[in-house]
């Protein structure tokens, strides 16, 4: 709070030229005379308010990413359904026939935003001078919904679709008037978002790529999230998930926990049988590399090599519940284990575009020397990301498989 100097009650304009001088109390900074604010002193943030403003920012990037290709999307979808029906009678007005009575409010609002757009130049690429470009997520919703049957061929499931697009209402409602984002609303909108994209290009299953991922991942060499441990990593990223739609699983580690702990026998051989192959290598329980990893964790002789043990018979349980066996290999090694790793092949996959797009995943975790792999730090790769955008430099993905192959090569069968 300020006080006039001299403190004794007078009035300062009663006497003197002199703009009167303020003490301040408190740690907001000098407070500005009431004539208006000080000269030559803009008010500043604290270090406080600007970490608030960057974590606004990174929360609300990251949902306009989203919600800016999901409108894309639809735009192109209700484009490419309701063009050919509508202009050959209506030409360009065909947007306006399409929307009938009950949008040609909203419709003739549209136009004149692009009225104005056009006079005052803000309309720099010719392909969004159309119509349907200055009309919102909404209203796109609206335009499907009331010429479902023109979408249904092509949509799976109309339900989930409004559902999904109804959790989008919050974050673009939020997004849209800079209003602050929350971490729980953001990762509803990131789901929301991935399964609106998956139904409108008819696919279903697998690990949504992560747009945000997709833009930046060429930086990072296909490392597309880190986890500080394994338990946020299964959260994020649970085995059924990783493994969902695989034609090939190629695992290596000291006893292959993640696998064999949280993914049970029955949907191993379901797995095994629906066509994936699998090579499966356990650090050898019987070496030295054993013992010296329990003198590492601290723990009693022999607790590990049972451990691995227990989970070499396992998997050789359920080995023998498949038909064809030679589809399920289970090696041991002797070397000391560097790193545990869980590489994926899935199939090939065209998204919007055509453009193919791979859904190989990698889950790599690197050995502590005092931490367990359920503490250790796991980092995911997904195939291609790092070529995305035109580098030449393999991945980590690749990377370790070719360590996972030269490991196999030095490695003996478990019969």
């Amino acid at each position: 709070m300020g006080f006039p100097a001299g403190g004794d009650g007078t009035d300062p304009r009663a006497g003197g030229s002199e703009a009167p001088t303020l003490i301040v109390r408190g740690g907001r900074g000098p407070l500005p005379p009431q004539g208006g604010p000080l000269e030559g002193m803009p008010p500043a943030w604290a270090a406080e308010q600007w970490d608030d403003a960057y974590r606004r920012v990174r929360l609300a990037g990251r949902a306009y990413v989203w919600l800016n290709l999901v409108e894309q999307r639809m735009r192109a979808l209700v484009d490419e359904v309701l063009r050919p029906v509508y202009a050959p009678a209506h030409g360009e007005e065909w947007v306006t026939a399409a929307a009938g009575p009950a949008g040609e409010e909203w419709v003739h609002r549209a136009a004149a935003v692009r009225e104005v757009s056009r006079r005052k130049g803000y309309l720099l690429d010719p392909v969004d001078d159309e119509p349907l470009v200055f009309l919102t997520l909404p209203q796109l919703r609206e335009l499907m919904v009331q010429h479902w049957p023109c979408f249904e061929p092509h949509l799976v499931d109309r339900r989930e679709i409004e559902l999904a697009l109804d959790e989008l209402e919050v974050a673009r409602h939020v997004v849209s008037r800079n209003r602050a984002l929350t971490r729980t609303v953001l990762d509803q909108t990131e789901r929301a978002a991935a399964r609106v994209l998956a139904l409108l290009d008819g696919t279903h299953g697998g690990v949504p790529a992560d747009v945000v991922e997709e833009l930046v991942a060429g930086r990072y060499a296909d490392v597309v999230a880190v986890h500080p441990d394994r338990v946020r990593l299964q959260r994020d990223l649970p085995v059924e998930d990783l493994l969902d739609g695989a034609r090939r699983l190629d695992a290596v580690g000291i006893g292959l926990g993640m696998l064999c702990q949280n993914y049970t026998g029955k949907r191993l051989v379901r797995l095994a049988g629906d066509g994936c192959r699998i090579r499966l290598l356990f650090l050898n329980p019987a070496s030295s590399a054993v013992r010296r990893r329990e003198r590492e964790l601290g723990i009693g002789r022999g607790e590990l090599g049972r451990a691995v043990e227990m989970n070499i018979m396992h998997v050789r349980r359920v080995r023998a519940r498949l038909r064809d066996q030679g589809s399920f290999e289970i090696r041991v090694f002797d070397d000391l284990p560097r790193f545990t790793a869980y590489l994926v092949e899935g199939p090939r996959t065209t998204g919007a575009g055509g453009r193919r797009r791979s859904t190989d995943l990698g889950v790599v975790q690197p050995y502590l020397r005092r931490a367990r792999g359920i503490e250790s730090p796991a980092l995911v790769l997904r195939g291609g990301a790092g070529q995305e955008s035109g580098g030449t430099e393999p991945g980590l993905l690749e990377v370790y498989r070719e360590e996972f192959e030269d490991l196999w090569g030095d490695s003996r069968p478990v019969s």
